[in-house]
């Protein structure tokens, strides 16, 4: 075999292997997936988000939730019967909160149980989508956060609370626009907790949380551990599944093309069987 040949087959290979390796960890995710539906009797859904480098040029690539994980997550649940439990594991830095939203009011509108798994984090957006489910299971060291809304780069408490330092002739028109939208993004999002809450919780705790966890009194990034999750009142289970830990591992390495969420593609009939 000449030398030419040898690079070809060479960069062949590196071509192909990702492909494959992807293929293979896919899967394996998949085999997971229904080992877990088997123990726990669900529809089990994946939603993981985690910062990748592109290994060429180390460039990091955040990963949050969007509105095609909304859709693919109403999908599965679509294809869920209404008797039959769903687990969505997640692990989130958040992300659009019209996408959290579908997830959350889906879930919450789902007949049977739903419950939120969280074996690392969920943030923001994420916090929101565990708050309506029925139960959620979390990791002893996972932690969940505030929900108040950003506006572009800025906490939308935090614009408010800069305008309200200045007289109105100090600011601009823009300034003044984006504070108006600010002030609607918090009322908004804490109704929204609200109407997730009280049904459950009951209105007065409700309203409580809501206004705890949506007007920005800590920072966005500030961490609800499960003890802090309990002073709240925000019942949780650290009885998480060990199966959750070995299907988390399979998201370890990063995979070009992979999909952040996933579960079995095909409708579940009622009352069927693992």
């Amino acid at each position: 075999m000449d030398p030419s040949s040898v690079i070809w087959i060479f960069f062949v290979f590196l071509f192909f292997y990702p492909q494959v390796l992807f293929r293979y960890r896919l899967l394996q995710r998949y085999k997971f997936i229904k080992q877990f539906e088997a123990v726990r009797k669900t529809r089990a859904i994946v939603m993981i988000h985690r910062q990748e480098q592109l290994a060429l040029f180390g460039i990091p690539l955040y990963k949050y939730i969007t509105i095609e994980d909304s859709e693919e997550i109403l999908r599965a649940i679509r294809m869920t019967p209404e008797d039959m439990p769903i687990d969505l594991i997640l692990h989130t830095p958040g992300g659009l909160v019209l996408a959290s939203e579908q997830i959350a009011i889906a879930l919450k509108e789902h007949k049977a149980k739903t419950t939120v798994i969280i074996p690392h984090y969920a943030m923001s957006g994420g916090s929101l989508i565990a708050l309506a489910a029925d139960e959620i299971i979390i990791d002893k060291n996972a932690v969940m956060g505030p929900v108040d809304p950003q506006i572009g780069q800025y906490p939308a408490a935090s614009i408010i609370n800069a305008i309200n330092t200045k007289y109105t002739d100090e600011l601009d028109d823009e300034t003044l626009i984006l504070g108006d939208i600010a002030r609607k993004a918090i009322v908004q999002v804490k109704e929204f907790v609200y109407d997730i809450l009280k049904d459950k919780m009951g209105e007065e705790k409700a309203k409580y949380l809501s206004e705890t966890l949506s007007t920005g009194k800590w920072t966005h990034d500030y961490p609800l551990t499960i003890n802090k999750l309990k002073d709240l009142g925000i019942e949780v289970n650290t009885e998480l599944p060990n199966i959750v830990y070995e299907l988390f591992d399979l998201y370890r390495q990063p995979v070009n093309q992979r999909p952040s969420v996933q579960y079995v593609p095909v409708p579940y009939k009622r009352g069927t069987k693992k």
